[in-house]
């Protein structure tokens, strides 16, 4: 009679990738965390977080293909990363601070080092944005997946007062939009990249004495909570669009009233270098249906605001456009 070690599920190898996660966990934790690790659901005191109206948001996202490009060069910690620093930017688009987090691990052969690798980059970047990485979900699945590969999501909750949450509705034309830049492809648009990049052409740098290909698609997804806390404190912040699958075409119209549109100027921002790199492999106007094109956050003021906007943040945030009548996005030059 077959064991479920002969079936290809190895239990030893789960429980030893819990004894390495476990810590990785608890660093994140702290009085608001009433669960320990292992229970089948983890428990957070919310009167501990001292809000008069607390309104909770939620987000789950993917990595998406990028995993297979961190296991083909055995980079495990950034994609941890980039699973939560997504989760966090999507919240915050709702003026929300993150409260606490899970994560969900799918292979087709269990390597317990692979996933600690996985879970301590998703627990590093908990640690820098004081959120608590509650449990997760570990399963090996041999007819599902294939080998050694595998994928990663996650789920995070967040909490706001009610009356802070941002309200697009109040999104007017001339109203400013301004960008947090990117720090590359973030988790979108892999799909497309490895199909078109040269494997041969990984290894060399993107410019001149830069980072190779390879490094420059595998930066990990930038985290914007610190700049959106700051602009906050000084201006009125209409609406964030966090940019991801479907590029500025296709996220900054889910935060515009009907009606309204908008037109980005490019040039106005830091373009990474991987997206001129990539250029004559994709039509543009495919390049920016897919990828954020170095705009990772959009953020919309009052026009009036713009000074003070760029007084805060110094060169970290750029005027890219405005709001317009009619809809869609236009990108000119």
């Amino acid at each position: 009679m077959p064991t479920y070690r002969e079936a290809g599920v190895d239990i030893d190898a789960g429980n030893r990738a819990v004894e390495l996660i476990a810590p990785l966990a608890r660093a994140t934790q702290g009085p608001a965390v009433l669960s320990g690790i292992g229970p089948f659901a983890g428990i957070f005191a919310l009167d501990l977080a001292r809000y008069r109206q607390p309104v909770l948001v939620a987000s789950t996202d993917g990595v998406g293909t990028k995993v297979l490009l961190a296991e083909a060069h055995h980079r495990y910690f950034q994609i941890g990363q980039d699973l939560v620093n997504h989760c966090v930017n999507d919240v915050l688009t709702t003026g929300a601070s993150p409260l606490f987090f899970l994560d969900y691990v799918a292979t087709g052969r269990l390597d317990p080092g692979v996933v600690a690798k996985i879970v301590a980059g998703i627990s590093d970047a908990c640690r820098k944005v004081d959120c608590a990485l509650l449990g997760g979900e570990t399963a090996e699945m041999p007819d599902v997946y294939s080998g050694t590969t595998f994928d990663l999501a996650g789920f995070l909750v967040g909490i706001a007062e009610r009356e802070e949450l941002i309200d697009p509705s109040q999104i007017r034309e001339g109203d400013a939009i301004l960008a947090l830049p990117s720090s590359g492809l973030h988790t979108n648009g892999y799909s497309l990249a490895r199909r078109v990049v040269p494997t041969q052409a990984l290894p060399r740098p993107v410019t001149p004495g830069g980072p190779s290909v390879l490094d420059a698609l595998l930066e990990p997804h930038r985290c914007y909570l610190s700049e959106v806390r700051r602009l906050g404190g000084v201006v009125r912040i209409k609406g964030l669009a966090h940019i991801t699958g479907g590029g500025v075409v296709g996220n900054l119209p889910r935060i515009l009233p009907t009606g309204l549109g908008a037109e980005i100027v490019r040039g106005l921002w830091p373009e990474p270098p991987i997206f001129d790199f990539l250029a004559p492999f994709v039509p543009d106007d495919e390049l920016w249906r897919t990828f954020n094109m170095g705009l990772g956050m959009l953020v919309v003021v009052d026009g009036a605001n713009v000074g003070a906007a760029l007084e805060v943040l110094g060169g970290e945030i750029f005027h890219v456009g405005k709001v317009t009548s009619g809809g869609g996005v236009t990108i000119r030059e």
